[in-house]
């Protein structure tokens, strides 16, 4: 009985760190993906990364990394050195996005705030008529 134990206990080892090599890589590719989509949530420091065109989502928690598309879920613990590893990336990431966001912003900056203050002044004024 001990032995199939053992045996059994190893064999689930090998599965999830299989899961673990296999989830870790999926993280990387998605979070390299130019057509991902990120968000922090601030509170519970949950990071989601959703792909509309692969049809996956992912969910990077505490200690452990869920994915999940229209035909299946899976949640796979990771160690936490690999979890800070991902979670490094994800934030690489997100900061160079919001650079890139910052920059849009201000090159469309051709209006001084007296000029932006005019213009909501007469599209509320033409919205009362």
């Amino acid at each position: 009985m001990k032995i199939w134990i053992k045996k059994q206990s190893q064999i689930n080892q090998r599965e999830n760190y299989e899961n673990e090599k296999i989830v870790l890589t999926i993280c990387r590719k998605l979070i390299n993906h130019p057509t991902s989509k990120f968000l922090i949530a601030p509170l519970s420091g949950k990071r989601y990364i959703k792909n509309t065109d692969l049809e996956l989502f992912i969910i990077i928690d505490y200690n452990k990394i869920s994915v999940t598309n229209h035909v299946y879920h899976y949640d796979v613990f990771v160690k936490q050195e690999d979890l800070t590893r991902v979670t490094r990336m994800y934030d690489n990431r997100t900061e160079r996005d919001r650079e890139v966001y910052e920059t849009e912003i201000r090159s469309q900056i051709v209006y001084s705030l007296s000029n932006v203050l005019n213009k909501i002044n007469k599209d509320s004024s033409s919205d009362t008529q």
